[in-house]
């Protein structure tokens, strides 16, 4: 649902539901949802529907064949997308058992097959015959076009325009001003929702046009042009691992984008690919680096979450580049973009705002030649990773930026940061605060008493 793949006028089948527990939730959220379980629910429906959900399913069948048997009747079953969860190899720790075929058999006597990420994205492209998308961790998508796939990729860069319900023409109007503003461009007729099109009626396209040209802003019309053409760069850079597609098989919002920020498509593909191969340019990317928000070390750029969209358009491929290929772990709070090797990491401080010196909790990591992802978790360790300086990760126009800031001039005064290489964990960085007799409140430094 957030992601946009289907509303309450689609249809959702669980595939393997177990006892029917989401099915039930959806259906009393107003969905059309149905579920069908070879144990639980065996005369339920195996009805082509929208949407169907594989969810935690081909990790408790033990035969690779039947598991490649269940993934190909669920594709059939799905008219548009084919949303696939299994668990994960870093969940073995809470997995115990006895090693069977190619998973384990717990001590309650099921199966259990933990998948690598890019194992089950690799396990569902073969299985679809179609590109598929890591929508996060864990969670593929398999769509049955490519105008679908790419619309939930430009989502992903930027989400679609959100109309206001407006009740009046002068209402109609504002909003397609607002539009104009954010996209860079008039909107076309068919982007209009029906209700308000018919608010208008007798208000003719070059009507319309005159309209919004009077009424915007020019300097918020040029940077929606400046955003909107660098968001369709990143789209069509995503979008060539897949194969390019066709200008017809565009989104109509993606393909409205290039006629009017683009000479053409090819050449809205020529620069997409450029910039594709900036990606290799290690100095290039450095470069870029040193002109985005966040903290620069020897090895990678470090960026909080609230900044990512504030980075080189370069560096948001190298991150999507990531994301499309293993999917970004549930909670993450600073990106990591590593400048040494072709590597993306997204960390996880879940206290970042609250403690002046967040804890890492947990490392999620893609390496982008092999695609193998890997993970850590720090939440038990006694000595765990923190973070100094946090204004440096965020923009200068970020509302906790002073404050963070205050709290870093205070702590260099003390001299809290005269031997750098003992703070960076709990336990190094307790014995600096003792050495110079002061303790923290809140983002505050005081005098130790």
């Amino acid at each position: 649902m957030e992601d946009g793949l289907f509303g309450r006028s689609d249809t959702v089948l669980d595939f393997g539901c177990g006892r029917g527990q989401d099915v039930a939730r959806l259906s009393q959220g107003g969905f059309r949802a149905s579920g069908w379980d070879p144990h639980f629910s065996p005369d339920g429906p195996k009805a082509i529907s929208d949407l169907v959900f594989l969810t935690y399913v081909l990790n408790v069948i033990d035969d690779p064949a039947e598991r490649r048997a269940v993934l190909a009747e669920a594709w059939s079953l799905a008219r548009s997308v084919l949303v696939v969860s299994t668990r994960l190899t870093w969940e073995k720790s809470r997995v115990n058992g006895d090693r069977w075929a190619d998973g384990l058999v717990t001590s309650r006597k099921t199966f259990q097959k933990l998948y690598q990420p890019d194992e089950l994205r690799a396990f569902v492209e073969e299985a679809t015959g179609v590109r598929c998308v890591a929508a996060s961790a864990g969670t593929v998508y398999a769509f049955k076009n490519d105008t679908d796939r790419l619309g939930y990729l430009a989502r992903r860069v930027a989400p679609d325009y959100v109309w206001s319900d407006a009740t009046e023409t002068s209402e109609a109007l504002a909003s397609i001003v607002k539009f104009a503003e954010s996209r860079g461009r008039a909107p076309t007729f068919d982007e209009i929702p029906a209700e308000q099109q018919a608010l208008l009626d007798g208000v003719s396209e070059t009507k319309l046009r005159q309209i919004i040209k009077r009424s915007v802003s020019a300097t918020l019309l040029a940077d929606g042009a400046r955003r909107t053409t660098l968001n369709t760069l990143l789209v069509l850079g995503m979008e060539v691992f897949s194969g390019r597609a066709k200008f017809s098989e565009l989104p109509l919002a993606v393909r409205q984008d290039i006629r009017s920020h683009f000479p053409s498509y090819r050449d809205a593909c020529r620069r997409a690919d450029r910039l594709l191969l900036k990606l290799r340019d290690k100095q290039y990317i450095r470069g870029a680096m040193r002109n985005s928000p966040g903290k620069v070390t020897p090895s990678a750029l470090y960026v909080h979450r609230r900044a990512v969209p504030s980075m080189p358009v370069v560096l948001r491929l190298y991150e999507y580049c990531g994301s499309v290929a293993v999917g970004r772990p549930p909670g993450w709070t600073v990106l990591k973009l590593h400048h040494d090797r072709d590597m993306v990491s997204w960390l996880d401080y879940p206290e970042f705002d609250s403690d002046p010196h967040p804890k890492l909790a947990l490392s999620y990591a893609v390496d982008l030649k092999s695609l193998v992802a890997s993970h850590t978790s720090y939440a038990e360790r006694q000595n765990r990773p923190l973070l100094h300086r946090k204004h440096e990760f965020l923009t200068a126009g970020d509302k906790e930026y002073a404050k963070y800031e205050r709290l870093t001039t205070a702590e260099v005064r003390a001299g809290l940061y005269a031997n750098p290489s003992i703070i960076g964990t709990e336990v190094g960085w307790a014995g600096e605060l003792d050495r110079c007799g002061v303790e923290l409140r809140g983002h505050r430094l005081v005098k130790k008493r």
